[in-house]
């Protein structure tokens, strides 16, 4: 790599591996945690690349990108955050961003992905960047997962193109909350968003009632599978007359497409035509990692609209991770509210989760019939193996070792917090690591820390 980038991130640890591996590349640094240097050094013409925070302390690294389309035409921005939302991904594609990575990012992507924009010699116009959504909005996309990120780049590319989207995946992955999350940041998300079953089509009138009421929107088709043979010959012709004050045309389905065409209970010609751009929302079982998110999510929302203040106990929340869920993302929403309903103390226990859930859950080895005084090793061996099982016979998704790491690091972070009531460095000390790497730690596992007295 050859040129000069502006890194601009509080977090001195990460100004530093960025700075030495661009500069290991053959790239010039200027690394800063101000939001105020980095324009400073903007409007002095210097730099080839920008790879800026979101969040900084004398402002927000994605309100800049305007300023900075408007100062320097073409000059390449990736925005990096720790903010994991469909939110961010989003306003970095709107702001015209030349990439989005979220943190905590794989330094050799990071570096390709600079490599890439040092290479680049887009001009991209000033942006025009809608107001962000507030804090209280109901989109429960929130992952740090591959898997998440991936589609949320995807939806950021597409909501401003005319291709029809077919979105796929389990029951309760949120796949019409995605078509939705599509619509309303997209060029059409004044005019209305509406929802066709199959029951719609009945009568010689039904798509046309369909297409009126959703005028130039957004017309999602939900459940495509369900749709008999006359519907679907009703949905292609559709498709076939569509002009182009025509709604744009979103799909979504939790069967397996191709092997409804295969059988021929799917026309083969809807097939193609709803493919426009298809991408397939994972179950939670299969991103692990973002449960934690999704459940502090929850219960914020909870506290905003009915003042119920509730916490998970660390052993509650490592149930949480283990449950294989279903019923993925809306079967965890139902469960939380349940209880949000029915416990009677701020802190939820395992054993209220546990009745929530139907019985014991194998998290716990004395309740997962394991013997007694058994080894942490065997103990883990025995949920890896679960872990592998609920597969059944097929290979989890890539990246296993790091998942684990992360799910027995978490727990022992959060108890050991529990342990030293919140006092970082007495946890610290119990842990035998740096403050500073704690520190990162509990920013990087979104562990929420509350100090108080312990009663010893």
């Amino acid at each position: 790599m050859d040129g000069t980038v502006l890194v601009a991130d509080d977090d001195r640890t990460i100004r530093t591996v960025l700075t030495q591996a661009l500069t290991r590349a053959g790239c010039k640094v200027h690394a800063t945690s101000s939001l105020m240097t980095l324009m400073r050094w903007v409007e002095e013409g210097k730099g080839d690349l920008v790879i800026s925070d979101v969040i900084m302390p004398d402002g927000n690294g994605l309100e800049a990108l305007p300023r900075i389309s408007r100062i320097r035409p073409g000059l390449p921005v990736i925005v990096i955050s720790a903010q994991n939302t469909i939110m961010t991904a989003i306003q970095a594609a709107e702001a015209e961003a030349f990439d989005y990575l979220p943190k905590p990012f794989d330094l050799p992507d990071l570096m390709k992905r600079s490599a890439r924009a040092l290479d680049s010699k887009r001009r991209a116009a000033a942006a025009v960047v809608n107001p962000p959504r507030e804090p209280g909005d109901d989109l429960p996309l929130v992952g740090r997962t591959g898997a998440m990120q991936a589609l949320y780049r995807l939806v950021a590319k597409v909501m401003n193109t005319d291709l029809p989207v077919l979105i796929t995946g389990e029951s309760g992955t949120g796949k019409s909350l995605i078509a939705k999350a599509i619509h309303d940041f997209s060029d059409r998300r004044s005019q209305p968003f509406v929802v066709a079953q199959a029951a719609d089509l009945g009568g010689v009138d039904g798509i046309a009632q369909l297409v009126a009421k959703a005028k130039g929107g957004t017309l999602l088709i939900d459940e495509v599978a369900d749709f008999d043979e006359d519907g679907q010959a009703r949905l292609v012709r559709m498709l076939d007359v569509a002009d182009d004050h025509a709604p744009r045309v979103l799909a979504t389905s939790q069967a397996d497409l191709a092997a409804k065409v295969e059988e021929g209970k799917l026309r083969k010609d809807l097939f193609y035509r709803l493919g426009g751009v298809s991408f397939n929302v994972p179950p939670l079982r299969e991103r692990v990692e973002d449960i934690p998110l999704l459940t502090d999510h929850f219960l914020a929302k909870a506290e905003r609209e009915l003042g119920a203040v509730r916490r998970l106990t660390p052993e509650a929340r490592a149930i949480l991770r283990a449950f294989p869920w279903p019923g993925n993302v809306r079967q965890l929403e139902n469960v939380l509210k349940r209880l949000l309903v029915t416990s009677s103390e701020p802190d939820i226990s395992a054993a209220e989760l546990e009745a929530t859930l139907g019985g014991p859950q194998p998290t716990e080895p004395a309740k997962a019939g394991a013997v007694e005084n058994e080894k942490l090793s065997q103990s883990v061996a025995r949920h890896l193996k679960r872990y592998f099982d609920l597969h059944n016979g097929q290979l989890p998704p890539a990246g296993v070792y790091d998942r684990v790491l992360r799910e027995i690091e978490l727990p022992l972070i959060e108890i050991a917090l529990d342990a030293t009531a919140g006092n970082q460095a007495k946890c610290a000390d119990l842990l035998g690591i740096n403050r500073n790497t704690l520190r990162k730690k509990i920013t990087d596992l979104d562990i929420r820390v509350t100090r108080r007295r312990k009663l010893m």
